[in-house]
Formats: structure tokens, C-alpha cells, sequence
């Protein structure tokens, strides 16, 4: 019978705690799908003077929501907050393309709601008489905070390791 392989060790520029940080966090994430509403977009002429339909479907994460234990609205995301706000965005966006539309509605969501990662998709049902809809899906993630000085130095002396200079 061989031996079993020794496990390789971790890069010593990269500490335990570390690597366990580059994993992702698992998500509480909070839905909104199905969403209808109008809203004046497009780049056609014919898109550009009447309102038009469209579907909205939102996906925001937050690592381990506390309402989960504290069973209140303010610690998660109020999705009725979340489609008021939609309901106004569609009155005053000022873009023209669904792929901007949902980049504002992800910053929305990540800015103001505090999700960590959100999916949006839009679509605009029936745009096209052969197809049930066009649209548009993009995922953002929140920005990381950034790294207070001596952070990492201060992460490798708890672990153990040093930086040689």
C-alpha cells in the first residue's frame, strides 16, 4: 500500500487566515422576481415617446442576514422598500439602455439596501413579434473595504509568520 501524499503547504506570503478570506462567504439572498412596470427606454425612435413594458428580477446577497436570528426587518433587506424604489426609478432614470438601467438599480441595491453581490435582469417582454423577450442580466459585487495600513502585516504576526525583508 503507497502513503498517502503530504498536503502541500500554504505559500508562507500567504498566512491561514488568509487563504480562509479569499473563500466566499455564503449568501442570505433576498428576491424580488417578476416585477412589472413602464418606463420610457430605448434608442429607437418609436422607443422614445411612449412608455414600454418591462420585467425586473433581483437577486441581492448578504453574508448570513441577522434578521435570520433577530426576526427584524431593518437587519435584511425590506423588499418593499426595494420595489418602491423601482417604482420610482422608472419615473426619472435618465438612460437609455437596459444595460444601464440595471447597473443603476445594482448600485442601488449595493449602496443604499447594503446587499454584498446582486443579479439583475431585465427584460422587455414582446419587443420583438417572433420572440418573448429581449433584455439584459449583470451581476456586481460590492467593494471591498479597503485595507487599513499595517493590516496585513499585523494578520501574518498573529498567524505566526513574519515578512522577511
Amino acid at each position: 500500500m503507497s502513503p498517502m501524499p503530504t498536503p502541500l503547504p500554504l505559500s508562507p506570503a500567504l498566512p491561514p487566515a488568509a487563504a480562509a478570506a479569499d473563500e466566499p462567504a455564503a449568501l442570505d439572498l433576498i428576491l424580488i422576481e417578476g416585477w412589472q412596470g413602464q418606463t420610457v427606454i430605448g434608442i429607437h425612435d418609436d422607443e422614445l415617446h411612449r412608455p414600454q413594458p418591462l420585467v425586473i428580477d433581483l437577486h441581492a446577497g448578504q453574508p448570513r442576514a441577522r434578521a435570520c436570528s433577530t426576526d427584524r426587518i431593518g437587519d435584511t433587506i425590506d423588499y418593499g422598500a426595494v420595489c418602491a424604489r423601482l417604482d420610482a426609478l422608472m419615473l426619472d432614470h435618465g438612460v437609455q439602455l437596459l444595460e444601464a438601467l440595471a447597473e443603476r438599480i445594482a448600485r442601488l441595491l449595493l449602496d443604499d439596501f447594503g446587499a454584498s453581490w446582486v443579479r439583475v435582469r431585465i427584460v422587455k417582454p414582446r419587443k420583438f413579434a417572433h420572440v418573448a423577450s429581449v433584455g439584459v442580466q449583470i451581476e456586481r459585487r460590492a467593494a471591498s473595504p479597503a485595507p487599513r495600513p499595517g493590516a496585513q502585516v499585523l494578520g501574518w504576526i498573529g498567524s505566526g509568520l513574519v515578512p522577511q525583508s
